[in-house]
Parts: C-alpha cells; sequence; structure tokens
C-alpha cells in the first residue's frame, strides 16, 4: 500500500486521484480502536512523535524565554539536509479553499534527501525559515517531530532519519484524521508542546467560532460558554481565530524548549 500511497501523492498530473487516497488514510485512523492496530506502524509510540507550535504571537511566558517558533529555526539550523516541498497534497486533494496549497511539507534529515518526488527540492536554512515564515503567515500552523506515515506517503525507508515540519490547516490536512486516535494512544503519538495550556476566559460569549476551527474537535460550547476538552492538542488555532480574545494560551515551562528538543532527537536523527 505504501508504494500506492506514494504514486497517488506524486501524481500532479493528475490531483484528482489524491483525494480517494487520502480518504484511505482515513480510515486506517478511525479503525485505530480495533484490538491490534496499535501494532500498526504508524501507530506504535516509537515510531510517531508530532507536536503542534503555537503561531500565536500573544502567548503568555516567562521573560526571556524564545517562541515556540523557535523550536523549529533550531531544528532548520542543526539538519544536514532540508527539503521542501512545492505544494500541499492534502489542500490540493480536498480542493482547499482558505488556505494556500502551494505551501507544502519541510522534510529533513538524512533521509529526507531520498525522496523520488520531482515536486520537492533541497533547500538552504534561509529558504526554509523563509517558507516556514510564509506558512504561519497564512495561519498554517507547524506539527513537528517524526511521522511514520510519510515514509510511507514520500517512499523513503523509515531508518529514524526523517524529521516531518508539516504546515497545517484544520479544514483539509490529514492530520484532521487523528481525532479518531483513542485518548490514551493520543497522549503518545501527538503530545502537547511541554509546559503549555489553554484557557477559556470569561470574555467568552460561545459564538463557536473556535469550536468550528478546532481541527481534532476538541472544543464544544455548554451553556453559552466554550470548553475544550481532553483532545486538545494545544494548537492555538482556537485562540488565533477568536473574535472576542477569549482564549488564552500560556507557556509556563521556561525549559520547554529544550525538553522538546530532546523528545524529538529520542525519537529522530535529522542532523
Amino acid at each position: 500500500m505504501a508504494s500506492k500511497i506514494h504514486d497517488t501523492v506524486e501524481g500532479l498530473k493528475n490531483p484528482w486521484l489524491l483525494r480517494p487516497m487520502f480518504d484511505l488514510v482515513s480510515n486506517i485512523f478511525k479503525l485505530t480502536w480495533l484490538p491490534g492496530m496499535d501494532r500498526h506502524p504508524w501507530m506504535r509510540p516509537e515510531k510517531t512523535d508530532m507536536r503542534w507550535l503555537p503561531i500565536n504571537q500573544d502567548i503568555e511566558m516567562p521573560d526571556n524565554t524564545p517562541m515556540p517558533l523557535a523550536v523549529l529555526d533550531r531544528l532548520i539550523d542543526e539538519a544536514s539536509h532540508r527539503v521542501l516541498f512545492n505544494y500541499c497534497g492534502c489542500r490540493l486533494a480536498y480542493d482547499c479553499q482558505d488556505y494556500p496549497t502551494e505551501i507544502g511539507c519541510l522534510l529533513m534529515g538524512d533521509s529526507a534527501i531520498e525522496t523520488t518526488s520531482s515536486n520537492a527540492r533541497e533547500v538552504s536554512p534561509e529558504e526554509a525559515k523563509e517558507a516556514a515564515r510564509k506558512a504561519v503567515d497564512a495561519g498554517l500552523v507547524p506539527i513537528v517531530g517524526k511521522a511514520r506515515i510519510d515514509n510511507a506517503l514520500f517512499a523513503i525507508k523509515d531508518r529514524g532519519r526523517l524529521l516531518t515540519v508539516c504546515f497545517c490547516c484544520e479544514c483539509c490536512c490529514i492530520t484532521r484524521f487523528v481525532r479518531h486516535i483513542p485518548q490514551e494512544r493520543m497522549e503518545h503519538l501527538f503530545p502537547k508542546l511541554e509546559g503549555i495550556s489553554i484557557e477559556v476566559t470569561d470574555n467568552c460569549k460561545g459564538c463557536g467560532t473556535c469550536a468550528k476551527h478546532c481541527y481534532i474537535e476538541a472544543i464544544s460550547i455548554v451553556d453559552k460558554r466554550a470548553v475544550i476538552g481532553e483532545y486538545c492538542r494545544a494548537c492555538g488555532r482556537c485562540a488565533t481565530v477568536c473574535p472576542k480574545d477569549a482564549i488564552r494560551v500560556t507557556l509556563e515551562d521556561q525549559d520547554y524548549l529544550d525538553k522538546t528538543l530532546d523528545r524529538i532527537r529520542s525519537y529522530v536523527k535529522y542532523d
């Protein structure tokens, strides 16, 4: 199946083929509750460890603590190779109307250059950072780490040397399918950024804008007030779109940067 996925993702000449293949991927996620699915390569905690880096500029943080996007800058600077894709297969497949399709994934590490995609090119650290800033400016949220599914998507043998940075929208990207993963597995595969929390303040009027934009459907409206559930991965989208500035994002651990990088390094070698 991996080769079929790769052939389809590579097939920009026939973009209409992309959607049924991503639908197949979504169905795999929907079956993760079944006994034994935790042994699937995509669902094994030693094979996948991804977390979101909130792009909010008003995150409450300890003094002199770098913003979460500093994690991405460090990864880019330290990576042995950086390969940037010219389009996002997810947004192309689902004909995304809200975010640009021409912003694609960034692969890093020795295995990144093993992709045979004609749609990717190796870039410098400066080019990679420029692409990341363009993505953030467009409202896309970076998700970084080791994603075993990407070895299948890009036909790269898993040697533990492929670091993924996806710039995700809430409406079309594969990441929205992870809401089907049982909570106990979610914590291992898609942990929150170290030390981060999200809180609904008394400014909330229950308009539902945050719930609409939550890619993982972790927000509900109860008694005219937003309630953030345990599935929340602290991506910060809700705070970004809230018209009343009623959601507060707080990063309390001033050592989060080193802890995050140490955890990523424990799963994948990228430098």
